[in-house]
């Protein structure tokens, strides 16, 4: 399987990462605008064993050399649109990074050119991979908690990393926080409740983060800590809670799912290059069942070569093992445009919600 990269930076080296371990893969060619990246990245896929691919500088001319069998977009968030227009027009299997633009419309643009595509279009949500998070989804969709009623995530964690030109830290490059970050919450919020949003609730803020002009010139302008309300239109509602400068927490991810039988609960450590006590933590899986009787608890260990190839607790590897399947032997993505496209439009009401004060109303319907 011959692979084309569009964005060679953290997010691209950590796909490459995990193509070197898919059975068969090369990586024939990959484009970046800054030319360090592309260095880097090349030397990062020879050293795995994917091959020495070409080099691009714009992603018009990978495209037009042609010679691959499937694409990976990890570019930034405010190039998605563009990138997607060209790579929609090629007859290959794509894998797109999250959010899937930074504006609703750009999105469901995107979601509808698609549609007549005979290859599959994959939107990379990598947290429904995560060994302990699939567990809860596991559980959840088998019944355990019953009729599910809440979802609770919290993620407390590191500050946005520094990145190329500090896009991810502006909202007009990465469509702000709710978008860039907290997508994929709003789409295990949407999974697990197996019903479309209709409603936002927010409080947050840009309180501790890059609160002065950095080598970019500009201070930081997207939240650094909130709390979102998703009412979903089953009843089911979500809350997320969310700290980007709460480096020391145990687990980075605490996400929890209840229903009228029981807690089913998903605990999920951080990198450990990230994090304070440097080493790396088991995650744990969790049912605390309503009747008097001991909750189930039980750790989940992912292989150590498997963590070692990205910081998203193995998630990167089972994503690209279902993409790498279905680009060999047919099926439909898993996480599909549709889903990128909601994922985008709740992020952005909550943005909205958060920036205004308001309830801000979601509306799937006839999209």
């Amino acid at each position: 399987m011959r692979y084309a990269l569009i964005g060679s930076g953290m997010m691209g080296r950590e796909h490459v990462r995990n193509i070197a371990l898919m059975p068969g893969a090369a990586l024939v060619a990959l484009s970046d605008p800054v030319e360090s990246s592309r260095a880097e990245t090349a030397a990062l896929a020879a050293s795995r064993g994917l091959g020495m691919p070409r080099m691009h500088e714009h992603h018009g001319a990978l495209l037009a050399a042609g010679g691959f069998d499937a694409l990976v977009i990890a570019s930034p968030n405010h190039t998605h649109h563009a990138i997607m227009v060209d790579c929609l027009a090629t007859p290959a299997p794509i894998l797109v990074e999250k959010p899937l633009a930074t504006m609703v419309d750009h999105a469901w643009e995107l979601e509808r050119m698609a549609r007549s595509r005979a290859a599959p279009v994959w939107v990379a949500m990598e947290y429904r991979y995560m060994p302990p998070v699939a567990r809860l989804i596991e559980a959840v969709r088998a019944g355990e908690a019953g009729a599910l009623k809440m979802i609770a995530i919290r993620e407390h964690r590191f500050p946005f990393l520094d990145k190329v030109g500090g896009w991810n830290r502006h909202e007009r490059f990465s469509g702000g926080t709710m978008v860039e970050k907290c997508c994929h919450f709003f789409d295990l919020m949407r999974l697990l409740a197996g019903a479309e949003p209709v409603r936002a609730v927010g409080s947050g803020a840009h309180d501790v983060n890059r609160l002065v002009a950095d080598a970019h010139g500009a201070p930081a302008d997207v939240i650094d800590n909130a709390f979102v309300i998703v009412d979903f239109a089953n009843g089911v509602r979500g809350c997320l809670d969310l700290c980007m400068f709460a480096e020391g927490a145990w687990f980075q991810e605490e996400i929890a799912a209840t229903g009228d039988r029981a807690r089913v609960e998903a605990k999920v450590p951080g990198p450990a290059r990230f994090w304070p006590g440097g080493a790396e933590r088991a995650s744990e899986f969790i049912v605390s069942p309503r009747e008097p009787k001991a909750p189930l608890r039980e750790e989940i260990h992912v292989d150590e070569t498997v963590l070692a190839a990205g910081d998203h607790h193995g998630s990167t590897f089972y994503q690209h093992q279902r993409f790498l399947d279905i680009c060999r032997n047919g099926g439909a993505p898993e996480v599909c445009m549709r889903d990128g496209a909601i994922a985008v439009e709740v992020g952005l009401a909550a943005e909205k919600a958060i920036r205004t004060g308001q309830p801000v109303g979601i509306d799937i319907a006839g999209r």
